[in-house]
Order: C-alpha cells, then sequence, then structure tokens
C-alpha cells in the first residue's frame, strides 16, 4: 500500500504543461493527498480561474496514477486559499529565471506597486532593471510581457498575485 509521500513524490515529476522547466508541485498546485480505501484524492487549486492547464493537469494526475496501480482516483479543486506566487518556492523561482521568466520579486503581501511607482522588473537574461511593460498579459493570463531596454528581448514575468 502506497503512503502519502510515495504518491506526492510519483505527483512531484509531473511537468507543468505551460512552463515545462517547473513541476506542477513546485508551482504549488498540488494541496493534498487523501488516502481512503483504495481511493485516492488529490486536491489542486488553479493558479487563476479559468486556467486552461488545469484540465491537462488532472489528466496528467489520472495517468501517472493510473499507472502506478491506482483505479480509484479523485481529483478536487480547492478555491480557498487563493493560489499565490509566494507557494513557489525559491528553487522553482530560478528554475524559471534560466527558462526566461522572470519571476515574482515580492510576495504578495508587498503592496508598494499600488503607490503608483513603477514595478522594477528585472531582465531574466541580462539581470537588467532597465526593463518596460509591453503588455498585461504575456503567452498566459498569469504572465505579463516585458522587453528589456539593454538587451531588448522580450519576456514573460509571472504575476505575482
Amino acid at each position: 500500500m502506497a503512503s502519502k509521500d510515495d504518491i506526492l513524490k510519483l505527483l512531484s515529476e509531473i511537468l507543468d504543461p505551460e512552463i515545462p522547466v517547473i513541476t506542477i508541485a513546485e508551482l504549488g498546485v498540488i494541496r493534498d493527498v487523501i488516502l481512503n480505501g483504495e481511493t485516492v484524492e488529490v486536491k489542486i487549486t488553479p493558479t487563476y480561474s479559468g486556467c486552461p492547464a488545469m484540465k491537462r493537469m488532472e489528466d496528467d494526475i489520472r495517468e501517472v496514477l493510473t499507472a502506478n496501480g491506482f483505479k480509484e482516483i479523485k481529483i478536487t479543486l480547492v478555491y480557498s486559499p487563493a493560489w499565490t506566487t509566494d507557494w513557489i518556492p525559491e528553487e522553482a523561482k530560478e528554475k524559471l529565471r534560466v527558462y526566461g521568466i522572470a519571476p515574482p520579486e515580492k510576495t504578495t503581501e508587498d503592496k508598494s506597486w499600488l503607490t503608483g511607482k513603477s514595478k522594477i522588473v528585472k531582465c531574466p537574461r541580462c539581470k537588467s532593471e532597465n526593463t518596460r511593460l509591453v503588455s498585461q498579459f504575456g503567452s498566459t493570463a498569469c504572465k505579463s510581457l516585458y522587453q528589456c531596454n539593454d538587451c531588448l528581448e522580450p519576456f514573460d514575468y509571472f504575476k505575482c498575485i
């Protein structure tokens, strides 16, 4: 009989379908695993309402668990507490940076951007702070599109939500 830790280990191998350098566990989507007899319940939290990747994540979870002999699988979407970028560990943020996505620099507790001052977003390629917002929406709704004014490269910024 598998333990909760065994199942979490299996789930920690599933790559995020939109950002294949981090796993869904590193993204903070996996909230809990509950074993109840033959049933494995996996609780997941979407990064935002309507995230199109959630269906792929659910399918990937089912595939991994089925391939490892689990037959009774229940996936529950949990909306409270709402997902936050605070759940992404520093190691995963570094993977995002290396991949070319600027991770959130601050926590959701920091509301300094509300003061009207421009948010400084460092270029993940050259580390310059001389960047500009191109669009509030990048390759996905949870990212904004920026451009570095020094190296001229466009890049996504993972919104601090």
